[in-house]
Parts: C-alpha cells; sequence; structure tokens
C-alpha cells in the first residue's frame, strides 16, 4: 500500500517568495509531559466537503463517504477533514496528548501542495496541546534529492517560527525529516547542504546506503513483528553519531482501500502484535536502543495502522472492523485502548519526561450529574471527545456534574471546555466548584462565578484551585446565557496523583 502511494504523488504547484525566519532558542524536553522521544507518523491529507469542497482519500478503492470509505476501521470522528483545525485536528491533538507521544511527523508531499496548505493550521493546533511537528518528506513527483534539500529549507524558513516546530534539545537543537523511500535515488550528496543543521534520516537498516545521512527509520509496519537489522542499523547509528528510529505498528490490513492487495495482512490480535513490535523496539539485543521510537501510524487509516480511536458503532452493513477487546476493553472504552496502551510503552521507554507532575486526573474516572437531557449522559464530560457533551436537564437550575477521581490528591486547576466548533455561540456559565473525601460532605473551593466560553478562544475556560487534596470534585451550575441548561464537554481536573 505504501508503495502505491509512492506513485500517487502530489506535484507542487507553487513556489513563492520566502522569508526567511530566525529559529528561536534551543528548547527544552517537551515540558507539558510528553516524551520527544517517541513519534508518531501523522496523515493530513483527508478532506471532506464541509471544509474541501469534496472528499478527499476517503474514496479511496472506489469508495463513497461518509459512510463507506477506503479503510478497514471507522474513526470516531466520521470522515472527518484534516483543515477542520478547531475541530477534528483539535480533538487529534488531545488524543495524541493523551499517548504521552509528543511529536507528530507530519506527511508533506512538496511545496505547494494540499499537505502543504495545511501545515500552518495543524502546528498552531499541535501547539495549543504542547505537541511538536517533524517532517515526513514524501516521494512527491520528480523528487530528487537536490529538491528535498531544498524542501529541508523551504520548511525551516516557512514554519520554523512556529512553537510546535519541533528541534531536539538532545541531538543539536535540529529539526527532524523522515525521507520515505529514500533507497529510490542513488545519490544523495545533495542534502550535504542541510545535513550540518538539521537532522535528515534515510528509510532503510541497509548501513551502506546512509552516506549524506544523519540516521535511519522503518516505517514498515509488517517487518516490525520480527525486527530485520535493528540490531545492527541501531549499533551502526550510535558508533556514527547518528539517530536511530525504529518504527512499531498495531498491525496492518489495506483490503478494502486496495481491492485485490496482495500485502501481507497482520491482525492486531486485541494489541499483542502492538505490543511485540514495542518490545522488540526496546530490548537492546533486538531494537538496537533507539533515540527515538517513530509509530506506524496515528491516521494512516487506509492501512489500518492507526492508533487514532476507531468508532466501537460504525456504519453497518459495510464491514467494518473495531478495537473490541484490545487490552480488555470493550465498547466505548475501546476505542482510545491504543492511545492507552502508546502512554503505557512511553512511560517505559521514557519515564523521567513523562512522570507525573500536572495531569488530567478526571480522565478515565467515573462521572455523576443531578440529572441529564437524554442523549446528552454526564460520561460525555469524561470521554476525551470534546465534541461530546453533557447537558442537564433544562429550566431547572441549579444542577451540578461530578467526577470520582478515585483517591484523594493534591489539586492544581480544573478545565472545562464546549465543543470548539463556531456553531456554540459564546455564552457564559455560572458555576461553583466543591470539593469532598466522601461523596458526601462538600466545602466550596472556588466561589460562585461566571465563566465566558468563546468559540474564539477555543470554547475553554480553566479555574485555579487552593492548594487541597479532593476526591470528589463537583460543579454546581446555576446559570448559562446561552442555554438553560448546564453544558459541558470536557471537565478535566489537574493535578498530581
Amino acid at each position: 500500500m505504501r508503495s502505491l502511494r509512492s506513485l500517487i504523488a502530489v506535484v507542487a504547484l507553487l513556489l513563492g517568495a520566502l522569508v526567511a525566519v530566525q529559529a528561536p532558542p534551543a528548547l527544552a524536553r517537551n515540558t507539558a509531559g510528553l516524551s520527544d522521544k517517541v513519534q508518531l507518523f501523522y496523515y493530513p491529507w483527508y478532506g471532506s466537503p464541509t471544509v474541501n469542497g469534496s472528499y478527499r482519500h476517503w474514496d479511496q478503492g472506489g469508495h463513497t463517504p461518509p459512510d463507506d470509505i477506503g479503510a478497514n476501521y471507522y474513526p470516531s470522528l466520521g470522515a472527518y477533514d484534516s483543515g477542520d483545525f478547531a475541530g477534528a485536528v483539535d480533538q487529534q491533538m488531545t488524543w495524541i496528548a493523551r499517548s504521552g507521544a509528543g511529536v507528530i511527523i507530519y506527511s508533506w508531499w512538496g511545496q505547494g501542495s494540499y499537505e502543504d496548505g495545511l501545515a500552518s493550521g495543524v502546528l498552531a493546533a499541535a501547539a495549543r496541546h504542547g505537541i511538536r511537528v517533524a517532517w515526513h518528506i514524501e516521494p512527491y513527483g520528480n523528487r530528487t534529492a537536490a529538491s528535498v534539500a531544498s524542501d529541508v529549507d523551504y520548511i525551516d524558513s516557512r514554519y520554523g517560527s512556529s512553537p510546535a516546530f519541533y528541534r531536539d534539545p538532545l541531538h543539536g537543537n535540529k529539526p527532524a525529516f523522515y525521507v520515505f523511500d529514500s533507497l529510490n535515488i542513488a545519490d544523495w550528496s545533495a542534502l550535504d547542504s542541510v545535513t550540518g543543521a538539521n537532522i535528515v534520516l534515510a528509510q532503510t537498516t541497509d548501513t551502506t546506503k546512509v552516506a549524506h545521512f544523519n540516521g535511519m527509520y522503518t516505517y514498515d509496519g509488517i517487518a516490525a513483528a520480527t525486527a530485520p537489522g535493528w540490531a545492527d542499523a541501531g549499533a551502526y547509528c550510535h558508533q556514527h553519531g547518528m539517530v536511530w528510529a525504529p518504527s512499531v505498528a498495531p498491525g496492518y490490513l489495506d483490503d478494502r482501500a486496495v481491492p485485490g492487495n496482495t500485502t501481507p495482512t497482520v491482525n492486531r490480535d486485541n494489541g499483542a502484535e502492538y505490543d511485540k513490535t514495542w518490545n522488540n523496539a526496546l530490548s537492546p539485543s533486538i531494537g538496537g536502543s533507539p533515540d527515538w521510537v517513530s509509530v506506524t501510524s496515528f491516521n494512516e487509516w487506509h492501512e489500518g495502522s492507526q492508533i487514532e480511536p476507531a468508532s466501537s458503532n460504525p456504519p453497518a452493513g459495510r464491514g467494518y472492523l473495531t478495537y473490541d477487546g484490545a487490552y480488555g476493553q470493550t465498547g466505548t472504552a475501546s476505542s482510545t485502548a491504543y492511545l492507552d496502551r502508546t502512554k503505557y510503552w512511553v512511560d517505559r521507554f521514557d519515564p523521567a519526561v513523562t512522570a507525573p507532575s500536572d495531569v488530567n486526573l478526571a480522565l478515565g474516572k467515573a462521572m455523576t450529574a443531578s440529572g441529564s437531557q437524554g442523549g446528552f449522559p454526564p460520561g460525555n464530560a469524561n470521554d476525551n471527545n470534546a465534541n461530546s457533551y453533557w447537558e442537564s436537564v433544562n429550566n431547572a437550575f441549579p444542577q451540578w456534574l461530578q467526577v470520582d477521581l478515585g483517591a484523594s490528591s493534591p489539586l492544581n486547576s480544573i478545565t472545562l471546555t464546549l465543543p470548539p466548533s463556531t456553531a456554540w455561540g459564546a455564552r457564559t456559565q455560572t458555576l461553583t466548584v466543591s470539593g469532598s473525601s466522601d461523596g458526601t460532605n462538600f466545602s466550596t473551593l472556588v466561589a460562585s462565578k461566571g465563566y465566558t466560553f468563546d468559540p474564539a478562544s477555543g470554547n475553554k475556560v480553566t479555574v485555579s484551585l487552593p492548594g487541597s487534596s479532593q476526591r470528589y470534585v463537583r460543579l454546581t451550575i446555576t446559570g448559562n446565557t446561552g442555554w438553560p441548561a448546564g453544558q459541558v464537554s470536557e471537565f478535566q481536573v489537574y493535578g498530581t496523583p
């Protein structure tokens, strides 16, 4: 499938005059509790009529979106648009942060391509969540070593001022570029003009094919189960001061996207395949002691290698698979099983940066409420999906929403959100924050106050909490200027476990 994609290259459309920007100062390691050493291949090539004007990529294999798409799994977000920055993309960044990975590897198909046009919006969304962006230079039409060197300069200049632009502080504060299908070009000497100031990785484990590069990665999720040549590639990189970034994957299945394709299918085996590839990567004798671990992929839906949440209730009659059963999770909870398992492996690969100090303690915990409008239960405020929400009984203030953190923990703040869509007009909700150790006796943590939710600023508010330990946190809502009910899409409580 990836070889097929190599033939579907996007030719550069525009060259535009560029204004050089000064690179920001050296960055510390990610301070958002995310690991820069775990990097997810990210695909911004999807389109829908709502944003792009037509479906893009979802129709691969002769399918007719939105219910019928070129993938064996169906996204929780549906047939989304990669240009929906405030909606789908912002939700993706929330999910990526949940995985613990601190870097996405942005699939980029040349100067002036569709993906190039969306890069600024994705960078802005990533920045809001503490995520950084590296670059995957794909095999666009007429790609040469010289054009790739020019691309590196172009990307550095055009996007280097973004706070989300990834530079690795452990390797000279240099940006990172992955070059897919690097073996298709024999002479890469033109890269010498950019590899002094950038990290450029070849896609191979053949150490005779990496002259002029700064390191190696594999991408191939099928081979990850046996890790051929990984130990030797890792040893070579360490001996020559290069970066080694093998790629792990949860599985591979492209039958709907490429009917009749003979590429082997790799069954997910309820998560056992993903664990096998991670174990290979982290075993020094097999994985070669990686500098980074790259994950194939966050959202390559055509190949069935995604860890992005898949719907547990996809459109009927299409034969879609789900994650049901993965790591013992069923139903709606299984949709995020691979995100959460990624966090498990991130913590083992890079424990220092992910040591919890200010994390969302409410994630996955039990939510209750004074009441709910039909179809908008309290669990919607804790499902890590900014587009679903709890709504209280209408015209009956006061109403309350409560989370049980499972144990008393020191708390710092809460963050409340409403769906980020501009269809949600600005509104002010008046609320009180209370805490309890037993779920019965509550004390006021923050007195009643009006908080304005505005789509222009992400429909998000943060409330600082006084230093105290609580198990139960309750919002009591007494007014809403936008609707006669309490409304919350995400109720996040930050503190130290």
